[in-house]
């Protein structure tokens, strides 16, 4: 018998601070400015992992342009 594992496909708020070390009303804010994307569902908001990841990659590519300017 074959076992599947399911990979998780949404974070809530409070595992994306989690995941990116900050606080959780940091996290909230940036969600709601929109700096992170984010899904309503229901009384939750849901991030996909590749939004975070779009974010992260985001900081990074504006700190390096400030680094080379």
């Amino acid at each position: 018998m074959t076992t599947a594992v399911i990979q998780r496909k949404w974070h809530t708020t409070a595992e994306v601070a989690t995941m990116l070390g900050y606080g959780l009303s940091k996290t909230k804010m940036l969600v709601l400015t929109g700096e992170i994307r984010s899904v309503k569902d229901g009384r939750n908001r849901r991030i996909l992992p590749r939004w975070v990841d779009e974010y992260v990659e985001r900081r990074a590519r504006e700190a390096e342009e400030r680094w080379s300017a």
